[in-house]
């Protein structure tokens, strides 16, 4: 049989449903993944020139969340404004709510019972006495000026610009919102403006695949400094205390989340392997806020409908922080049985409800999670505060694991609603996940 010629070949047209599969070297995830590697042996080996490689992954991370405002306030807009019926949006936002605060509730008794199983802070015999607590005084002070009602009043911008200036996701959702409310209140007449939106949506994703391309370089700089800065035998002494809020946190997704997955009908392991690249960046990077456009992009492909995820992905950024829950009543244990403090029930369980409101107080604070605990102590206060001496070292190593737990849970969130709302489109996501 003659061959086809190049030029026959050239013509001949793909069909619309099949993907030309590239090499595994070009993949994203393979690229992140490298990255972190060569960055964990440059630390390893190179300590001093490692530290120095930190601009690489803040400049990363910098351009993503300049872009963050953009994506959330598009495609809230034109999600809520393609609704057409305003009291949808509210039940929507209502749905999103109640599943935060059941799976928050589930996720900070986790991190209590893990707490208790795993003893990691047994043994430490620490004095109270001989800790410097000048270290955490920073954190003390911010953890000080938090309470429900500033929470709440810092939702509100000053204007209508300082949302997108500052950066705050949760301001941001407020002008959203009330953009898209009154631009679909508006009918046929705010036509011309829903077009002008979608079309800068498109333009600002596509941004925001631009600069994912730089996500192996993100993940290299940042993973490099933390191994070159605290080094990787930092982790030995409380090797304990980081695999047991890892083994937790795999617990909770596999598990927990598992079983939500399977009660919506997809699987979780599919899932997680569906959003490996934006795992890998936030375990290179610590932070899961660098794959909010990211992972919203990804959701809408899996089925779920725009309003939804405009709705459910930004405020789960602030009220579904499963990893986080887990770290905050692990790390107060953990601070009390290294310091031989015996906490009673009652005492546990005013520290699930305290958590529960700390976790939202300090969200859009800078090492939010570090602030959360710190407000945390302050209101339990039969754990002293220095005690998070004790933790500061390896805080950022547990960070990225709170950070992918927070990203896994969010995704899920956005499904499940979406199957709530009877908005998921099944087809798709049995396509996407297979």
């Amino acid at each position: 049989m003659n061959p086809i010629p190049v030029s026959a070949q050239a013509d001949t047209p793909v069909p619309a449903n099949v993907k030309i599969k590239q090499p595994f070297y070009r993949a994203m995830y393979f690229q992140v993944l490298l990255g972190i590697f060569v960055g964990v042996l440059v630390g390893h080996f190179w300590p001093d020139f490692a530290a120095d490689l930190k601009p690489l992954g803040d400049a990363f991370i910098k351009l993503i969340k300049m872009i963050i405002g953009p994506v959330v306030f598009c495609t809230v807009v034109s999600g809520i404004a393609g609704m057409r019926d305003l009291k949808k949006v509210g039940r929507v936002g209502g749905k999103a709510l109640l599943y935060f605060e059941v799976i928050s509730t589930i996720s900070l008794l986790i991190g209590l019972i893990g707490g208790h199983l795993f003893n990691p802070g047994g043994g430490f015999n620490v004095d109270v006495n001989t800790l410097d607590a000048s270290a955490v005084t920073g954190f003390a002070e911010k953890a000080q000026h938090l309470n429900m009602a500033d929470f709440l009043m810092s939702i509100i911008p000053s204007t209508f610009v300082q949302a997108f200036a500052e950066g705050n996701v949760l301001c941001i959702l407020l002008v959203s919102v009330l953009f898209g409310c009154a631009l679909s209140a508006m009918g046929e007449k705010g036509k011309p403006v829903y077009d002008i939106i979608e079309g800068l949506s498109g333009v600002f994703f596509r941004i925001v695949h631009t600069i994912a391309k730089l996500s192996a370089v993100g993940a290299f700089g940042a993973i490099a400094f933390t191994v070159g800065t605290y080094g990787v035998e930092s982790l030995l002494p409380l090797f304990k205390l980081i695999g047991s809020f890892y083994a937790l946190c795999v617990l909770f997704v596999l598990v927990v989340l598992g079983a939500v997955a399977r009660l919506c009908g997809f699987s979780i392991l599919r899932f997680l392997a569906y959003i490996k690249e934006e795992l890998l960046v936030v375990l290179g990077t610590s932070s899961s806020e660098v794959v909010l456009p990211q992972i919203m992009d990804k959701m809408e492909r899996l089925g779920c409908s725009k309003p939804v995820v405009g709705l459910v992905i930004p405020t789960g950024y602030s009220f579904n922080l499963d990893g986080t829950n887990i770290y905050l009543t692990m790390a107060v244990l953990f601070i009390a049985q290294a310091l031989n403090i015996e906490l009673t029930l009652s005492q546990q369980l005013t520290l699930v409800i305290v958590a529960m409101l700390t976790s939202k107080g300090a969200s859009g604070v800078s090492g939010a999670a570090f602030v959360m605990l710190t407000s945390t102590l302050m209101v339990v206060p039969i754990v002293p505060v220095a005690g998070m001496v004790l933790i500061l070292g390896i805080h950022r190593f547990m960070g990225t694991g709170l950070a992918m737990t927070n990203l896994v849970g969010n995704g899920v969130a956005a499904l499940v609603v979406s199957a709530w709302e009877k908005e998921l489109d099944r087809k798709k996501l049995a396509q996407e996940l297979g």
